[in-house]
């Protein structure tokens, strides 16, 4: 399976032409996007890239789900979009972990009490 990892800065029309020459060879193209600026990229590189494709009397479907992957050593959510003709087999889903299943964030220590001062406390009463 290719995999395209697209940003908000990728140009649609290459990302599409890409995902098309997948689909022609008889592939899968898994797209990622992280951020709302890189799925619209995606999105709109998947429609292009269906355009391209009806010319060829090929038809795709697009399969979202999400999938976590590691970006310099932190766990990010990423949009995965898989494209594929529609007759192909469906990919193995791969649900994320449910938020019981998670690791808890560490917790912050409350802050301690400020002690009972009295020379602050009687000051104030004055």
């Amino acid at each position: 399976m290719d995999v395209f990892k697209v940003s908000a800065r990728s140009r649609s029309t290459s990302v599409a032409g890409a995902i098309a020459g997948v689909i022609r060879e008889g592939h899968i193209a898994e797209v990622q996007a992280i951020g709302a600026g890189a799925v619209n990229q995606a999105i709109k590189a998947i429609a292009i890239a269906r355009g391209y494709l009806v010319k060829d009397n090929i038809d795709v479907v697009c399969i979202p789900t999400f999938v976590e992957v590691d970006i310099e050593g932190q766990e990010r959510t990423a949009v995965k979009l898989t494209v594929q003709k529609p007759d192909q087999p469906l990919p193995p889903a791969t649900p994320l972990p449910r938020s019981a299943d998670r690791e808890a964030p560490a917790q912050r220590a409350e802050p301690e009490p400020p002690a009972y001062d009295p020379l602050y406390n009687s000051s104030q009463n004055e």
